[in-house]
């Protein structure tokens, strides 16, 4: 059994670089035909395509990836496209999945798809790597025949350009691999079916119900965070790094130009330029020097040479530029600001380091060289100032191209990761549960059957989840050979069994039973609140993305303060005294105070604890100052409350509770419609009724009628 087993493994493994070499083989024949003919199209996506069709996730995003990884081998711009490769290799295999691709009005709308990914993303990635440019060739030029016919601007037609000609290379590439599937023999397909990486429904699903976060979600948020992290870190370090190396690479240049105009100038004449200028002997070729040298680098923006006193800054040469006139020869100007920085310095001769500046034309980087005479006297300075805006769009593309590659890295790798983790840790781990929970003591016969099937399981993972299986039989047998001796105490664990379950049972029911269903949905409610108001722009100075997210994470906390209200007012059927009424007001005031210590505890600003803060204490607050438990009014009262707000009498209003039936969703709606301005935040009851078709289907889902 196990030499079969391990004979499967490897039969399915070998398979999969089979299809992988296979499918990568496919784009490079499609990339050598495309250079073959001369076409202005890439064809390298029939192999990623027909991997999607034939094998699933794992070899379709092996594929795209690795295709780039290796064109890039010899086409390093290639490589950054990892990414792009990546999503197209998902949406192909989403349209497989969906079976959309063998129906031609699906086919239509998979090359739309896929054009709109390499045309429309891959276009916009280009055009950040080029930093802020879409380079040359056969797409920019029709983009600029579409910007004559139709003046949309420099960035729209290229992309039109680039979709266009995407959407001819990708009807080709996905017409040409759907035909290799069908011809492809359907013993293979039924083959390729059969692996786990082809489908993970392959894979022993357990029947058993989660009690909290599975291990597959935990895998994945792990891998996803894991890698995540690395990648925040490793792209952080990267464009330091790369911040650095061009600084440096600039100010060496500066350096270089400078000590060649200090090493040529003629310093037996400084002092004759500062005092006669251009009617000083060799002033005119000294100039006409300095112009060359400005000359020989676009990033050289100033060249002058001053001398550095206490009233002022003596001008000897100042360069004129199209944006700035020059100061004359012998002229005494105000210290800049680099100069003024390192004043003590310069006025003792010193050796100054480069500084970078900023004003109205962009950063500039100052860079000083002392001209010293024989005896070691700083009789002036030399001064090149060099542009730093190419720095900018040249950080942009160097992070493009290194969150393009990491990205499709992160995301091929945890797909992997899931999946192994599927294969070799989740399904043999259902497989265990399963076999525990059909386990039958009733009678001999039963519990033969029962070890007989945990035997035939024969988990063989090779570490510590087959350990456990071991350990699981032998407890199993230990278990059934005792059997006689554990069934006359059966009864009364039995008994003592029941009687905790019982307990806990009351316990339960003694609680609102309707809290962990309410927070649920108040939260989905919530959610679709502040995602209508952030489309139609209602508060859109509040509503960042990050705000949004905090909301929704902290809005299950809004009634944390109910555990300190006592079941039977919390659970009560009929009506509720004054004195029960304000026990039940009090869970404002108390989530507030929960919080609160949670908030002492984490000693440090959380915006999130803040946010659920806010939730629980204000939430029954009116717009109109009428509530409680402090009588805010209008925008006194925070966002996230004033969104809470809605959604919680809304969810109260359609769900069942003790001492009601629910309200039909129309009722309810009503109810929100005329709280307007009274009640509620006339613009979150705006947003909520705009969102009338979400809001319907949440209720639909989570309605208890």
């Amino acid at each position: 059994m196990l030499l079969k087993k391990r004979k499967a493994a490897w039969q399915s493994v070998l398979t999969l670089l089979g299809i992988v070499a296979a499918c990568i083989l496919l784009n490079f024949i499609g990339i050598r035909l495309n250079a073959m003919w001369g076409l202005p199209l890439f064809l390298d996506n029939i192999g990623t395509i027909l991997a999607a069709l034939l094998g699933g996730y794992i070899p379709c995003m092996t594929v795209g990836f690795l295709t780039n990884i290796l064109v890039g081998l010899t086409d390093s711009f290639t490589i950054y496209y990892c990414i792009i490769s990546v999503f197209i290799a998902v949406a192909a295999v989403f349209f497989r999945e969906k079976k959309m691709l063998t129906r031609f009005p699906h086919v239509l709308l998979a090359i739309f798809t896929f054009a709109f990914l390499g045309g429309i993303a891959g276009g916009m990635l280009t055009w950040l790597i080029n930093g802020f440019s879409f380079g040359e060739g056969f797409a920019t030029d029709l983009a600029t025949n579409i910007n004559a016919a139709v003046p949309v601007g420099y960035i729209p037609s290229n992309l039109c350009s680039n979709f266009l000609i995407d959407f001819v290379d990708k009807g080709i590439v996905t017409v040409a691999a759907i035909l290799l599937f069908f011809i492809t023999p359907k013993k293979l397909k039924a083959f390729l079916a059969r692996q786990s990486w082809y489908n993970l429904e392959v894979l022993k699903k357990s029947s058993l119900t989660n009690r909290g976060v599975s291990i597959r979600m935990k895998v994945t948020l792990l891998v996803a965070l894991s890698t995540t992290l690395v990648a925040v870190a490793a792209t952080g370090i990267s464009i330091l790094q790369f911040h650095n190396a061009t600084i440096d690479r600039y100010e060496e240049e500066g350096k270089q130009v400078t000590a060649i105009i200090s090493d040529t100038i003629d310093k037996s004449k400084i002092d004759a330029f500062l005092k006669e200028g251009r009617a000083a002997q060799g002033y005119a070729e000294a100039e006409n020097m300095l112009y060359a040298v400005r000359g020989s680098s676009p990033e050289i923006k100033y060249i002058y040479i001053y001398r550095v006193e206490e009233d002022g800054s003596h001008v000897i040469f100042d360069l004129e530029t199209e944006d700035v006139s020059a100061a004359k020869a012998g002229d005494v100007i105000d210290y800049d600001v680099s100069i003024a920085k390192y004043r003590d310095l310069f006025l003792a001769g010193e050796d100054v380091p480069s500084d970078m500046t900023g004003d109205s034309t962009g950063w500039v980087l100052s860079v000083y060289e002392p001209v010293r005479d024989l005896s070691g006297k700083t009789l002036c300075y030399v001064c090149a100032d060099l542009s730093m805006n190419r720095l900018l769009s040249e950080e942009f593309a160097f992070l493009a191209k290194i969150i393009s590659l990491f990205m499709g890295f992160l995301i091929v790798i945890r797909t992997y990761a899931v999946w192994m983790a599927e294969r070799w840790i989740i399904s043999p781990i259902n497989t265990i549960a399963d076999a525990a929970s059909r386990f039958s003591y009733d009678t001999a016969q039963a519990r033969e059957e029962s070890m007989q099937m945990i035997e035939s399981l024969d988990i063989t993972t090779g570490d510590e989840i087959e350990n456990l299986y071991h350990a699981y039989s032998k407890t199993t047998a230990d278990t059934v050979r005792y059997i006689d001796e554990v069934q006359e105490k059966g009864e009364q664990i039995s008994k003592l069994q029941n009687g905790l379950i019982m307990v806990l049972a009351d316990m339960v029911e003694s609680r609102d039973k309707c809290t962990g269903d309410h927070v649920r949905k108040t939260a989905a409610y919530t959610e679709i609140i502040l995602r209508q108001m952030q489309k139609e722009g209602i508060y859109a100075d509040r509503l960042s993305e990050e705000y949004i997210t905090e909301v929704i994470n902290s809005a299950p906390l809004h009634d944390v303060g109910k555990i300190q209200v006592p079941d039977a007012i919390l659970n009560k059927p009929g009506r509720l005294t004054d004195e029960e009424f304000k026990r039940i007001q009090s869970h404002t005031a108390a989530g507030g105070e929960i919080i609160d210590k949670a908030i002492a505890l984490v000693d440090m600003e959380s915006e999130y604890l803040t946010e659920a803060k806010n939730l629980a204490t204000y939430h029954h607050e009116k717009w109109n100052g009428k509530g409680y438990p402090h009588g805010l009014s209008e925008e006194e009262i925070p966002l996230s409350a004033r969104v809470m707000a809605v959604a919680d009498v809304f969810d109260a209003l359609v769900s069942r509770r003790s001492y009601k039936e629910p309200f039909t969703v129309d009722q309810a709606l009503d109810i929100i419609r005329e709280g307007s301005g009274n009640h509620f935040d006339p613009n979150v009851v705006k947003a909520f009724l705009d969102a009338e078709d979400e809001v319907r289907r949440v209720a639909a889902l989570n309605m208890d009628i």
